[in-house]
Parts: structure tokens; sequence; C-alpha cells
């Protein structure tokens, strides 16, 4: 395995990480490119919503949403279903609004007269996985529109059986070859760190990404050489201490090159 050399150990301690030590190794991607990074900042960024509507909830949690008039309105939960709705008739059906349960994949349709006279309308609703959720939602559009619902427990408990299953050494070995190649880890949650760039002599570092699981954090960085010499990477063995597993794409680095590193240590073992 390449081991980060004792300046870009440096340079990682000057982004926020703290000091750091080897715990395991990875197995060698000689294949990384530096074109690897630009597709990974553009897939982790935010896509915009048009018609849909991404929520992210906790149990007994109030979901404020948008509800079609006139149209339907699907609303589902990731990795999850809907097992019942709970709601109040008004006692005038044709102008109440209507909620049918989809039973195959466990999503709800609500439906809203026209003529319905509140601007807004409420229920509760219960999940497959034993998840309420309070939904108060104002009624918006015409058009028939999503609302996606994602839980984080349901994601943690996903990666925490992934990670006592896979064992903590392969674990973060797996973790950073799912960095590597823009992977998808079950329960990992990725998303776009575009730090400011820290430079410790000759060498610049710059936090891209990073990965979340229960017990694993993985960073991606890019990582610079703007000195005048030739960096050798795979000749060093020191590194940031305490960190469980960590690697870089290329074992040297011309002067003006870049290429990831990549750094996987235990959540909430930071100082």
């Amino acid at each position: 395995m390449s081991l980060l050399p004792s300046p870009l150990a440096a340079a990682l301690v000057g982004t926020g990480l703290g000091c750091f030590a080897i715990g395991a190794t990875r197995r060698p991607d000689p294949g990384l490119k530096l074109s690897g990074l630009a597709v990974i900042a553009f897939a982790l960024a935010p896509v915009p919503a048009h018609a849909d509507q991404f929520v992210e909830a906790a149990d007994n949690a109030t979901i404020d949403c948008e509800l079609a008039r006139g149209e339907l309105t699907r609303i589902a939960l990731i990795d999850d279903g809907f097992a019942n709705v709970s709601k109040i008739a008004s006692g005038f059906p044709y102008n109440d609004f209507q909620v049918t349960h989809e039973p195959v994949r466990g999503d709800i349709y609500i439906s809203v007269p026209p003529q319905f006279a509140a601007a807004r309308v409420s229920f509760f609703a219960t999940s497959k996985a034993g998840y309420v959720y309070k939904f108060a939602c104002r009624l918006g559009g015409q058009e028939a529109t999503q609302l996606f619902i994602t839980n984080p427990a349901l994601a943690k408990s996903e990666a925490a059986e992934w990670e006592a299953e896979t064992g903590p050494e392969d674990a973060a070995i797996r973790l950073i070859e799912a960095m590597a190649t823009d992977a998808v880890l079950p329960g990992f949650t990725a998303r776009a760190e575009l730090s400011a760039p820290r430079r410790s002599g000759g060498i610049e570092v710059q936090l891209v990404a990073e990965y979340q699981g229960d017990e694993l954090t993985g960073q991606r960085f890019l990582v610079r050489n703007l000195g005048q010499e030739s960096l050798a990477l795979g000749s060093e063995r020191e590194g940031p201490a305490g960190a469980l597993a960590f690697a870089y794409g290329r074992d040297a680095l011309a002067p003006g090159e870049a290429t990831s590193a990549f750094l996987v240590f235990a959540r909430g073992g930071l100082d």
C-alpha cells in the first residue's frame, strides 16, 4: 500500500482533521484518474428540485410540504413504505381530500379537489418500519407532483448492519475503494465538501467529498504538488495517526501534478 508522506500528513492536519495514525492498508488502485474528482464533485452536488420535493425527516417529525390542488400528489418513503394513514373526515366527502394507499410499494396518493375550502391539510402516517410522521401541507399548483421522504435512522441502521457484517478493516478498505470509484455503500451518505485549499510547504490539500456511515467516515481530498521537485508518495510510511485506513491514487507526483487522497476514520474518533 502507498501511505501518506510526512508533508502530506502535515497538510491534512491543516485542514482541521487533527492528528492521525496508521491502522490498515488498502488494495491498490493504480487506474484512478484525476478526472474522477470532477465527476464526483458533480455527482455529489445537490440536484435542484423542480416539481418533485425531497424531505429528510425523523420519527415523529412534522413534514411541511406542498400538495397539488385538483391533481394527485404521490408521497413515497425511501427504503420504507406507508402502512397506515389517519385523517379526520370533514363530513362532506365530495369536498374532502382523499388518501389512497398503494400496497405494493407502500406509497400514498393525495387527491385534493379544486373546491376544497381550506388552504392547508394535515394528517398522520405510520410507516412499515414503525415511524410516525405528521404532514402539515399547504395547497399549491395544479400539476401532479411527488414528495420523497428519507429518514436518516433507516440509512444508519443499514450502514451499521453492513459495517458489522464486513468487519472494521475490510469495511475501511471497501470504503476507500468506493470513494475511488464513485460507488455507493449500503446506508452511506455522500456529499460534496469543497473546502478552501490548505498548503503545507509545497503541498496543497483540499477536501472535496465526505462519506458518512454508522461508525465510519471517509474523506476524499485533492492533493497537488506545488513544489519544484517530484513528490514520491509511495516511499514514505508516515501518515495521519489514528486513521483506520488511508491511501492515494498515485505513487508519485511531478511538479504541478495532482491526485486523490483517501482517509477513513471512526466517527467521533477525532479530538
